[in-house]
């Protein structure tokens, strides 16, 4: 059984950075799609940002594109997510995920991921 684990949230002010790292352990994954998503109080489960191993390719939310980036090492089964320019709404409980069956068509679908974290808050505030 997969599980993922993060780690890097915190506390930030508004305009500030933050890493988020996210490994797989418990079985090989070293296939397939690892991604983010995140929720905030009060609101839906919203996607951030994936990445297959497969070329690396990259897919990110609209609210993010430009200040988000996703990376990810296959060898170690991690994927980490560089996160500048935050923002106030940017405030929320971010989630990796993890899937084999994930397309393009599918990456906003939490349905499509098989395997989730625990979460980790990140609090952007001044």
């Amino acid at each position: 059984q997969v599980q993922l684990l993060e780690s890097g949230g915190g506390e930030v002010q508004p305009g500030g950075s933050l890493t988020l790292s996210c490994v797989a352990s418990g079985g090989t994954f070293r296939n397939g799609a690892m991604g983010w998503f995140r929720q905030a109080p009060g609101k839906e489960r919203e996607f951030v940002a994936v990445v297959w191993r497969n070329a690396g390719n990259t897919y990110y939310g609209d609210s993010v594109k430009g200040r988000f980036t996703i990376s990810r090492n296959s060898a170690k089964n991690t994927v980490h997510l560089q996160m500048n320019s935050l923002k106030p709404e940017d405030t929320a409980v971010y989630s990796c995920a993890a899937g084999m069956g994930v397309i393009l068509s599918s990456v906003r679908l939490a349905a499509a991921y098989n395997y989730w974290g625990q979460g980790t808050q990140v609090t952007v505030s001044s």
